[in-house]
């Protein structure tokens, strides 16, 4: 089994990954994700591989990849489409340097996944300013 690690062009936030990956899935199911290359490694990436997204500099989160099949752009140009679970689960934050397309990640190597209810319970019990300067700093 392998990862990959992917950047979330244009997503600020886990909620903004989410909301853009609920209308996608409505709109062209089933929900995934199309990028230009396609892993050599598919077939260990289908063995229990997840993409973990990179959102403002931290990887954040992970998805399973169900699938990874060939596709087409709509102007015909090919690629390949990363079949996704729904889930998205909270990872411990990473700071990743920009990079372009994606990324094999060891499972040794990736960050470990962390309880999405204390970490909630967590960020709730810091004061509201500073949960607010997090944000804006991306860090939330």
């Amino acid at each position: 089994m392998i990862h990959l690690l992917k950047l979330s062009v244009g997503t600020r936030d886990v909620a903004g990954l989410a909301e853009w990956q609920a209308l996608r899935g409505v709109t062209d199911p089933p929900l995934r994700h199309q990028t230009r290359q396609k892993p050599k490694r598919s077939a260990e990436i289908e063995d229990g591989g997840s993409i973990y997204w990179v959102i403002t500099g931290f990887v954040r989160v992970r998805q399973r990849i169900l699938e990874i099949r060939d596709e087409a752009w709509d102007d015909g140009t090919s690629c390949a489409g990363l079949v996704l679970h729904p889930e998205l689960i909270p990872v411990a934050a990473r700071p990743v340097k920009p990079f372009q397309g994606w990324r094999y990640l060891a499972p040794e190597a990736a960050p470990p996944d962390i309880d999405p209810m204390a970490a909630a319970a967590g960020i709730d019990a810091l004061p509201a300013e500073l949960r607010e300067a997090l944000r804006a700093l991306g860090l939330l």
